[in-house]
C-alpha cells in the first residue's frame, strides 16, 4: 500500500543580490529543516524590479534543482519598494465582505496609491457609528504577477505573497518581544536597501522604501563553510558609516512623523528594532542608541532555536518569519 507524504512549503525571499530558501517543519518551538542561498549577478534584480528575467529563470531552474523543490508549493516576499501600507477610513455602513469591492470603487478618487493596478488586502483597526478605520495593505499588481510567472515557469507553485515587514514582525513576536501598547520602529536592513516599518501594537501602519547606494566593487563576497555568503568590506569602513546619514535622516522625520504628525505630541515610539543581512547591524544599532536615547534591539533567533548549535544567521530571519505564517 503506498502512502501520500504531504510535502512542506518552500519560502523564497528574492533581492538585488540573492536568491534564498527555507523549509520549516511545523514544531513548538519551530525547527528549519534546510535553507540555502545563491547569489545573483549586478544587475538581473533592481530595487526589487526583475530586469533580465531570462537569467533570473536560468539561475532559478538551476536553485530548483539543486534545492530539489520541483513542484512545491511556495511562499515569497513581495519587493519592499512596491508595496504601501496605510490607514483609511470608509463609511460604517460598508460591510467587511463588501471592503475589497468598495476599495477598489475608490482607487483613484478618495484612496490614491503611487501605481495603477494594485493587489491589495484590507484589516478593520477600529469604528464607531459613522466610520470604519481600515489598514490598507497594497502591492503593485504587475510586480507581484511577474514573480508569480518567473516562479511557474521553473516549476514552483506560488501559493501565498507577504510582506517583509509582517514576516519580521511575526518571528518578533513569537520570540515575546510583542507587548501591549507597544510602538516600534522596525528596520530591515540589507545590503541595497532599507525598509522602515512602524508598528502600533501589531500592525504596521506606515512604511518607508529607501534605496541605498550599493557599489559592489567595495564589497568582497566569501562561501563560509555552511555555503552561505559573507560580505566584507574592502573600502574605509568610517567613510562609508558616514553615507548611512540618510538612513538617520529618514528614522528622525518618521519618529516625529509618529509623535505629532499622528499622535499630536501625546504618543512616541519607543523602542527600535533592526534585522537584515547588513553585516555592520551592530555599527548602526550603536548610532541610533546614540541618537535617539531608544531602545535599540538587533533580532536574533537563537533563544528560539535552542537546539542550534551555533547562531542562526540573520540573513534568515525573514524566511524563518514567512515560514511561520504556516504554522497554526
Amino acid at each position: 500500500m503506498a502512502f501520500l507524504v504531504k510535502k512542506r512549503v518552500i519560502h523564497l525571499a528574492l533581492n538585488d543580490h540573492s536568491i534564498r530558501y527555507m523549509e520549516l517543519k511545523q514544531h513548538n518551538p519551530p525547527l528549519p529543516l534546510k535553507w540555502g542561498e545563491r547569489f545573483l549577478p549586478e544587475g538581473i534584480i533592481r530595487n526589487g524590479r526583475i530586469v533580465d528575467r531570462e537569467t533570473l529563470e536560468i539561475i532559478l531552474q538551476e536553485c530548483v534543482d539543486t534545492w530539489q523543490l520541483k513542484n512545491r508549493d511556495i511562499q515569497f516576499i513581495v519587493p519592499d519598494a512596491f508595496v504601501v501600507i496605510r490607514k483609511i477610513s470608509v463609511p460604517n455602513d460598508v460591510k467587511e465582505d463588501e471592503l475589497k469591492g468598495y476599495i477598489y470603487l475608490e482607487l483613484g478618487t478618495s484612496i490614491h496609491l503611487p501605481f495603477d493596478e494594485p493587489v491589495f488586502d484590507a484589516v478593520v483597526l477600529k469604528e464607531d457609528a459613522e466610520k470604519k478605520e481600515i489598514l490598507l495593505f497594497a502591492a503593485q499588481e504587475e510586480i507581484v504577477m511577474e514573480y508569480v510567472d518567473v516562479f511557474t515557469k521553473v516549476n514552483l507553485h506560488p501559493k501565498v505573497a507577504d510582506l517583509s515587514s509582517l514576516s519580521i514582525y511575526r518571528l518578533y513576536s513569537l520570540m515575546g518581544g510583542s507587548k501591549q501598547n507597544s510602538r516600534l520602529l522596525m528596520i530591515q536592513m540589507d545590503l541595497e536597501s532599507v525598509n522602515i516599518t512602524i508598528f502600533e501594537e501589531e500592525f504596521p501602519i506606515f512604511a518607508h522604501y529607501l534605496p541605498l547606494n550599493f557599489i559592489r566593487e567595495d564589497w568582497e563576497l566569501k562561501i563560509n563553510r555552511s555555503q552561505l555568503g559573507e560580505w566584507t568590506f574592502n573600502g574605509n569602513l568610517e567613510e562609508h558609516l558616514l553615507e548611512y546619514e540618510d538612513i538617520f535622516r529618514e528614522v528622525s522625520r518618521l519618529l516625529d512623523f509618529y509623535r505629532y504628525s499622528i499622535h499630536q505630541g501625546k504618543k512616541e515610539i519607543t523602542k527600535i528594532v533592526l534585522n537584515g543581512d547588513y553585516p555592520f547591524l551592530v555599527n548602526i544599532q550603536d548610532e541610533l542608541i546614540k541618537r535617539y536615547e531608544l531602545s535599540v534591539e538587533i533580532l536574533s533567533a537563537d533563544s528560539l532555536l535552542s537546539s542550534f548549535k551555533r547562531s542562526f544567521p540573520k540573513a534568515f530571519h525573514l524566511l524563518l518569519g514567512l515560514a511561520l505564517k504556516e504554522v497554526k
